[in-house]
């Protein structure tokens, strides 16, 4: 019998091996699966292993990518949402999960724009400057959103399928040990 500190570190480290692994691939801008991974890890592991998941995958993939100005901001999103599921999804449903995930999106959106437009020179720091910066996110965000969902989708339903069979398997072997003859002297 595996124990459960080795099987939440085994998910962990595959979780920032996906996160790691996608990030480095080519993809369409804001097409990655780290919040995806965020909220699949506050739902299933210990808060804080789940918190550092999205956290490591970003360090290690930042490494290779490059460092950039608002990388605490984006960070700490990744580390919030973790922790907001780690609350929200004590009791896992679909509509809760639906919701967490596109606040997720809503939230890292809101926040890391900000972020962008308080601390460049790209925009003015006027009303208009903000809304000028948030409507050229606009399409960052259809990105962002679709990816959330898709990763998020796919991990929890990979997770459900495990689940069920690794029920199923143990039900078999404690079945079969009836089902074979006995050994003969």
């Amino acid at each position: 019998m595996i124990k459960k500190s080795t099987l939440n570190l085994a998910v962990a480290t595959a979780l920032i091996g996906l996160a790691v692994g996608l990030r480095l691939l080519p993809h369409p801008a804001n097409f990655a699966p780290v919040a995806a991974v965020a909220i699949f890890g506050g739902a299933i592991l210990p808060r804080r292993l789940a918190i550092w998941v999205p956290l490591l995958a970003m360090a290690v993939s930042d490494l290779v990518i490059g460092f950039y100005n608002t990388m605490p901001v984006t960070w700490g999103c990744y580390a919030l949402i973790a922790l907001a599921s780690s609350y929200w999804l004590k009791k896992p449903s679909v509509l809760r999960g639906t919701s967490l995930t596109m606040s997720a999106s809503l939230f890292f959106f809101v926040v890391t724009n900000f972020s962008v437009w308080l601390w460049s020179s790209m925009y003015t720091h006027t009303w208009s400057g903000l809304i000028l910066c948030y409507s050229l996110a606009l399409p960052f965000f259809r990105n962002t959103a679709l990816s959330d969902i898709i990763y998020t989708a796919a991990l929890f339903g990979t997770y459900a399928l495990a689940v069920k069979l690794g029920a199923r398997l143990a039900k078999d072997s404690s079945q079969q040990k009836y089902l074979t003859p006995a050994a003969k002297p």
